[in-house]
Parts: C-alpha cells; structure tokens; sequence
C-alpha cells in the first residue's frame, strides 16, 4: 500500500517536473531576437533588390534628413535679416489653403473660433481670450508674426511647433489672411469680372 502510495507520489512528481521543464522551454522559444536581428541592409551594401545595384536610395523630394534642415531661411523661421518678414516663401495654391483651414480647425478654432474672431469654446469656459485677427493691429502683422507666435507662443498661447509642422504653419497663415478678407473685404479689392458680377447682381 504505502509502495503503490509512493509510486503515485513519484509520478506526480515526474509529471510536475516534466510539465516544468517543457513550459520553461516553450516561454524560450518566445525570446528570440527577431526585432534586433531582422535583415537588414549595412551601410552601401550592394543589393540585388533595386536596378542600380544598390542599397542606398535617392532621397525622396520634399524630405530633409534629419539636422540638415537650414533654420535660418525665411522659410523656418518667417524672419528676414531678423525683423518679421511678410509674404509666403511658397506658392499659396488651393491645395495650401484647404490644408490651412483644416489645420486651422484643428489647431486653432478651440480658442480663435472658427470666425477668428477670439471667441472659441476654450475662453467661452474662462481660459484667457485671444485676440482677433480682424482688429486693424492684426491684418497689418506681417505673415512673420504668425509664424514666430505659432513657433515660440505668445502671451497665454503655448508653441505649436512640436504639433504643427513648418509647411503647416504657413498653410494656416494663408488661411487666416483668407478669414481677415472674408471679414474686412472691399468691393475694389476683387478682380474685375468679379466686380462687375457682383455690381451686376446688386442692380
């Protein structure tokens, strides 16, 4: 009886042990270092991927590899020979404005209002108003001002540089010189054939 005892006990024992052993085994199978040791190319190796033979990859337009981006152009800084400089360093197009007002109200509506006006829902709740950008003061401020306030922060408003790009911040610029005409546009201000649709439908 107590032989047969220990036998089961001896097996249990075995069973545990050998259940043991092959979890531990089976969790090593799991500890390989496929993320630190995936193929990979060396620095210039050859490749037979690509047609040229190569590894190393022209850079792709419109990127900048990473420190090489010149901070000291009106492009990324929206300064000339250190003053606010005005005008865009690129081509406002409607691809350019329909970013900027979907960065704009993004970015900006919560506290400008979608209007510009300073009257978003984050002030409406107590936060500190911004001001409009249609007082005169603003639809003076040279496109320089806005950047450098997006860039470095002004007053109550923090930067925005680390959530807007550059490109982006000019696109919203754009875009609010779009929203300061809606506001304070002139009939003279249009084209001409323009103007005249317009003087057309108001006799």
């Amino acid at each position: 009886m107590q032989n047969a005892e220990c036998r089961k006990g001896l097996s249990r024992r075995v069973l545990l042990s050998a259940f043991c052993i092959l979890h531990f085994a089976f969790l090593l199978t799991a500890c390989r270092q496929k993320m630190a040791n995936q193929p990979k190319y060396d620095p210039l190796e050859p490749s037979d991927f690509f047609s040229d033979g190569m590894s190393a990859r022209p850079r792709i337009p419109g990127t900048v590899a990473r420190g090489e981006l010149a901070l000291t152009g009106f492009l990324a800084t929206g300064k000339i020979n250190g003053q606010d400089g005005d005008g865009f360093p690129f081509a406002v197009t409607a691809a350019v404005m329909n970013r900027g007002e979907e960065r704009f109200n993004i970015f900006c509506s919560e506290c400008h209002s979608k209007l510009g006006d300073g009257n978003g829902m984050i002030p409406s709740r107590g936060y500190r108003h911004p001001p409009s950008f249609h007082t005169d003061t603003l639809r003076a401020a040279k496109t320089g001002h806005f950047f450098d306030v997006m860039t470095n922060g002004f007053g109550a408003m923090p930067s925005y540089a680390a959530q807007v790009p550059v490109s982006d911040r000019w696109a919203i610029i754009a875009y609010i010189r779009a929203l300061q005409l809606s506001q304070n546009g002139r009939i003279n201000d249009l084209p001409p054939d323009q103007r005249a649709k317009l003087t057309g439908a108001a006799q």
